[in-house]
């Protein structure tokens, strides 16, 4: 079985660094999904359509579904990344 490996990722960013275009509504495009990985602290994920929100932790990775509108919320001091996948990438992320 091959492995499912991001085509890109994000340089990690911090609480300050954090661009704004990640802080407002954004969506990735047809085809890629997001998985939205802390390194330290605590990010709040939060889904436009439908509405919902997460608490992503180190252990805790969001998913982002190609063209689901959403945005992120730092909770804090944290570090995360964001890795882009041209496929559903693996369930155990």
């Amino acid at each position: 079985m091959t492995e499912v490996l991001p085509y890109r990722s994000t340089p990690v960013f911090d609480q300050d660094t954090l661009p704004a275009a990640l802080r407002t509504r954004h969506n990735t495009r047809a085809g890629v999904w997001g998985v939205i990985r802390v390194l330290e602290g605590t990010l709040k994920l939060t889904y436009l359509d439908p509405p919902s929100e997460l608490l992503l932790t180190p252990d805790k990775p969001g998913l982002v579904l190609p063209q689901q509108p959403h945005f992120v919320t730092p909770m804090g001091a944290m570090m995360m990344r964001v890795d882009f996948y041209d496929q559903s990438p693996p369930a155990e992320l």
